[in-house]
């Protein structure tokens, strides 16, 4: 395309791309493509500072893309943790990242409140656009191509682009919009949690509780005890739809009788809860495909790109937002449409190459899990054994080398050869 035809394109269009979503996944990807000299308009349906369910806490893995992306996570608010201390079958006992040349050595807590108004700063730093209290409800549907072109807010307004960006969660109205509906065949999982002020505000182990009994049931997920450092703690649990019991549970009372049985001097109680008990479902193991339609990009939650290992959510928002942006970057410096597309419709394969044998696995972790007795019995035989245990936070947390040491080797090339999800 020459240049004034190109100018005139732009003309047109308020951006050349529109990212839809302004959380860690939207956030990510606008900062890359702006980085790399596009036009990006970044819309937001609420305004920051905003509450959002999380855990608040960040494996290396999510502390890799923050680096990547030159956040300072030295300033003030980010608290740093050495690993990771399992509770569970009577012990307690504390997993220390593993050492790895392709991540770094420790994990981080913020809040969700203060930590996406940071991405978000950061992307408006490289010169995107941020919108916020612009609650998008379609796409524009070019009529000749049957392409996105822009997207239709609940005010009536519209906006123009070359692509669009869907990181709009797991409620994704624009996904659904173009028809994309969840996968049945997918896990997902809920995550309820609060704050509570405590003593235990300050941590230098990132707690999980692996014992979460609904009477005499034990279930498939795990609690956790996150210090904020701000005087509370984030507490909550999560659980898998893989057991028969999932829809029969009142979660926020699960919580409050779960943290009753906390050592009193805790602060675990009514009295000390900072805001209501929320609640928030978890896409996982890519419950929406494909990620790539007719100039629609998923990112993150709106592709279901959680881990289903986990519930951790925000590395793979944020790496699937670096992949995207790589996608659309190299998509709109073709010169024809057709280019164009054969490298967008690229990127659905390449997610799939990174994280779709791990997925795989993932996926039939929770289905074991969810079975009568086996969650009891990894909980009770696993635990004992360091070395396991070891080899399991590599696992669970998708935390290995290429190349790396033995356990390394064997989780890389079980999700090499396991079907792509």
């Amino acid at each position: 395309m020459s240049e004034p035809a190109l100018a005139a394109r732009r003309s047109e269009t308020d951006a050349d791309v529109i990212v839809v979503g302004a959380g860690p996944a939207g956030s990510t990807t606008a900062f890359y493509l702006a980085q790399s000299g596009l036009s990006v308009l970044l819309l937001e349906k609420t305004t920051f500072p905003r509450e959002k369910v999380c855990g608040d806490g960040l494996t290396p893995r999510a502390v890799k893309e923050l680096l990547a992306m030159g956040v300072n996570v030295d300033a003030p608010g980010w608290i740093r943790n050495k690993g990771l201390r399992v509770v569970g079958g009577g012990l307690s006992f504390e997993l220390d990242w593993p050492e790895l040349s392709d991540f770094p050595d420790f994990g981080l807590v913020r809040t969700r409140k203060d930590f996406d108004v940071i991405l978000a700063d950061h992307a408006v730093s490289k010169g995107v656009t941020l919108l916020q209290g612009v609650n998008v409800t379609a796409p524009v549907i070019d009529e000749r191509s049957g392409h996105v072109v822009g997207v239709k807010t609940a005010s009536g307004d519209v906006y123009r682009s070359r692509l669009v960006i869907a990181a709009d969660g797991n409620s994704t109205r624009i996904s659904l919009a173009m028809g994309l509906h969840k996968r049945e065949d997918r896990p997902i999982g809920v995550a309820v949690r609060t704050y509570y002020t405590s003593p235990r505000h300050t941590d230098d182990y990132l707690e999980t509780w692996l014992e979460l009994y609904d009477g005499e049931r034990l279930l498939p997920g795990y609690g956790w005890v996150f210090g904020v450092g701000d005087g509370t703690s984030n507490v909550g649990l999560g659980l898998l739809n893989t057991s028969e019991a999932f829809k029969k549970i009142d979660y926020r009372d699960l919580l409050r009788r779960w943290t009753k049985n906390m050592p009193a001097e805790w602060g675990f109680v009514e009295e000390n809860m900072v805001g209501p008990i929320r609640g928030a479902a978890l896409p996982m193991a890519f419950n929406r495909q494909p990620h790539y339609t007719r100039g629609l990009v998923l990112v993150g939650d709106a592709g279901g790109m959680i881990n289903p290992f986990n519930g951790e959510g925000i590395a793979y928002a944020m790496e699937t937002g670096r992949i995207a942006a790589d996608a659309v970057v190299t998509a709109l410096a073709q010169p024809t449409p057709a280019a164009r597309e054969r490298v967008l419709r690229a990127y659905p394969r390449i997610l799939k190459d990174a994280y779709g044998g791990y997925f795989t696995l993932g996926r039939a972790f929770v289905e074991a899990i969810g079975k009568p007795g086996v969650m009891n019995f990894l909980t009770r035989h696993a635990l004992p054994h360091p070395r396991l245990m070891r080899f399991g936070l590599k696992l669970l947390g998708n935390l290995t080398d290429h190349g790396g040491d033995a356990s390394d080797r064997i989780i890389n090339a079980l999700s090499k050869v396991a079907p792509s999800a």
